[in-house]
């Protein structure tokens, strides 16, 4: 089953953003954080908010950095925060040096592709699960190689029904 695609391309996105995912009522809110994902990692840590808010399922950030890789950052049980990277191999860039090593991410491999052209995801592959997108269904959107981080995030958000509010929040 294909995820329906956002109302606005990722294509025509900035290369770089970093956005606060979080529901209520009901309805999502996309809320931008940077247009250029410039943030370090304390700055979008605090933008999750207190563990243990009243907000359920948790909020999350996302950060697309130059298109290659994205980074999930939501609290979890007894208010530590779950950490995923599309691609673990992402280090010499400065934000996912500091995810690999804040949350201690190993690479996994399973489902990840052989050629040394191609990177792994690593961390947490259920951050979503509680929204309905268990690891199962993320691994082989993150392991895509034909698809840009900006676009993986595009098939995330459409998956978990938030695509309308990321394009209008990332492409305005």
């Amino acid at each position: 089953m294909s995820a329906p695609e956002p109302a606005l391309p990722a294509s025509t996105w900035p290369p770089s953003w970093a956005v606060r995912v979080s529901r209520r009522g009901g309805g999502w809110r996309v809320q931008l954080l940077a247009a250029d994902a410039s943030d370090e990692l304390p700055v979008l840590e605090r933008a999750l908010g207190e563990p243990g808010a009243e907000e359920w399922p948790p909020p999350f950030v996302v950060v697309v950095d130059s298109r290659l890789y994205f980074v999930v950052l939501r609290h979890g049980p007894g208010g530590m925060v779950r950490a995923l990277i599309s691609d673990a191999t992402m280090q010499e860039w400065v934000l996912g040096a500091e995810v690999v090593e804040r949350y201690g991410i190993a690479v996994d491999e399973d489902g990840a592709f052989d050629d040394d052209e191609t990177g792994w995801p690593g961390g947490d592959l259920d951050v979503f699960s509680d929204d309905g997108l268990p690891a199962d269904d993320l691994r082989p959107i993150v392991t895509a190689d034909d698809l840009w981080a900006d676009e993986m995030v595009a098939r995330i958000a459409a998956r978990l029904g938030f695509a309308d509010e990321l394009a209008a929040a990332v492409g305005a």
